[in-house]
């Protein structure tokens, strides 16, 4: 099981439901992939196009609080 957080402009971002500390999601588009830590917004892995991963960065920081109430309320509910 996959919880989805959210799709936007061709990426999926998500979250596995065995995962471990720290807070973190995936994040997908086609066949390219990355990890994000929530904490400090950096890439864990990173095989995005350099576009795409500044992208990515900029919807991660918009959307960081829901995905970590998302990551609180899945793993702590």
């Amino acid at each position: 099981m996959s919880p989805t957080l959210l799709c936007q402009d061709g990426f999926k971002f998500f979250f596995y439901a065995n995962e471990h500390l720290p807070k973190h999601i995936h994040v997908v588009k086609g066949d390219d992939y990355a990890t994000i830590d929530l904490s400090t917004l950096t890439f864990r892995v990173n095989f995005l196009k350099p576009p795409d991963a500044k992208k990515v960065l900029g919807i991660v920081k918009e959307h960081r609080s829901q995905f970590e109430r998302k990551w609180d309320d899945f793993f702590q509910g």
